[in-house]
């Protein structure tokens, strides 16, 4: 177990550069396994999801490499087992595997997946798309046993657009045989990112990054090559510390398409930053204005930003509406940020944030990887010492965040228990 200790109000100076997308990795990996031979994966985050992807993708029998950076998967050895609760509890992407095991040996054995406990996030849509495309299905308490004499395309819509189930189906569909078709498709740039990584290998992807997504089945896939995006949720919440705190503060290496909605509603509360190129300059904001903020799939406000947003809140002069769409749990940092000092009035999954307050160092709980986040925030701009326990969530997305923190000027350590 280890903890996060932090003096707040700390000036912010100097660069951070933002490493590879975490929602995007915990899909490539597990995307990799397709190719019949060699796969390579760039600008990797070190965070504990990769290990632990790693983990499942060897005990499949792959051979892996990971240095500067930088995977090399080499298939040759891939063998079709089951993968136990002992790997797929750990994380959540570990059901990536049912898409891309179920289209390269048509046969899944896998227990329920593991992550963050931010609500009701079941695995319906996924299982009834590869139902449609011939699979049967078989639960056995939280074991899973999916099997398809033949995979074939279908047309598959999904009532909600799901990030997740967009990418299982599109892995399936790859070694389908014939046409899938998804409608209302999640349309995040992660999903992009898959796509042209399998595209690379000799999938026939189109239209991914919008809401119809094609994909005509190939027979195999061979080497395949991609370069992981700029992680947008650690960049955004990097932009709100520096909002709060920074000095010509550069957070470098982004895409800004990616962050159009973090900026424009950051815009409207007053914050002090410019775009130049990949990065963005910020300094802090003395009078932050308030705004409503409600999360949506993309390209709307990212609920995995949310969290961390509703710390800048309570450094906004007047009332704000914080209402999170997406996850119905998503709201149980409200109560550490209050003990803190936060004027916050929950609602169910809407929140009244009133400020400006002066929020008081204490020892709080990160009970998710985004709540974490939000309490990092609070730290950082809090009077005196503030304690986080639980952070392994935190370092599930984080690539060496008290690293890249302390190089700026927080005073933050990280301490085993």
């Amino acid at each position: 177990m280890k903890r996060l200790i932090i003096e707040g109000q700390k000036t912010l100076s100097g660069t951070i550069k933002i490493g590879g997308a975490k929602n995007s990795v915990v899909a490539l990996i597990p995307a990799a396994i397709l190719s019949n031979q060699r796969a390579t994966i760039y600008n990797v985050p070190n965070i504990s999801d990769v290990k632990n992807l790693k983990n499942i993708t060897q005990y499949l029998g792959s051979t892996i490499t990971f240095e500067n950076e930088t995977i090399t998967i080499d298939n040759t050895g891939l063998k079709n087992k089951e993968i136990t609760s002992e790997f797929s509890t750990k994380l959540r992407a570990s059901y990536y595997y049912m898409g891309a095991l179920l289209a390269k040996f048509k046969h899944v054995e896998i227990s329920l997946p593991g992550g963050c406990s931010i609500g009701s996030r079941p695995i319906d849509y996924h299982l009834k798309g590869f139902e449609k495309m011939g699979a049967t299905i078989i639960q056995d308490n939280d074991r899973f046993i999916i099997d398809a004499k033949v995979l074939h395309g279908a047309d598959i819509f999904f009532d909600i657009a799901s990030v997740g189930a967009t990418i299982n189906i599109m892995l399936a569909a790859t070694l389908a045989q014939g046409t899938t078709h998804i409608y209302n498709a999640a349309m995040e740039p992660e999903i992009a990112n898959v796509a042209n990584f399998l595209n690379s290998m000799g999938a026939k992807i189109g239209g991914a990054g919008t809401s119809e997504i094609r994909i005509e089945g190939v027979n195999e896939l061979s080497n395949g090559i991609v370069e992981v995006i700029p992680d947008r949720i650690e960049a955004g919440t990097y932009l709100m510390i520096g909002s709060l705190l920074g000095k010509n503060l550069i957070i470098d290496g982004i895409i800004k398409d990616h962050l159009d909605s973090v900026l424009t509603k950051l815009h409207e509360a007053g914050a002090n930053f410019k775009v130049k190129g990949c990065q963005l300059i910020v300094n802090k904001s003395s009078h932050l204005k308030p705004v409503n903020v409600r999360t949506l799939v993309y390209p709307g406000f990212p609920t995995d930003l949310g969290q961390p947003m509703s710390t800048l809140l309570t450094q906004c002069e007047g009332e704000c509406l914080f209402e999170e769409t997406i996850y119905e749990n998503r709201m149980r940092h409200i109560k550490h940020l209050c003990a803190m000092g936060a004027d916050i009035k929950l609602f169910d999954k809407k929140a009244i944030i009133r400020g400006k307050t002066k929020l008081k160092g204490r020892e709080v709980v990160a009970t998710d990887l985004r709540a974490g986040a939000a309490m990092l925030v609070a730290g950082m701009i809090a009077e005196g010492t503030t304690i986080i326990t639980n952070i392994e969530h935190i370092l599930r997305g984080y690539e060496n965040i008290v690293g890249k923190l302390s190089e700026v000027g927080a005073s933050i350590k990280l301490e085993d228990i």
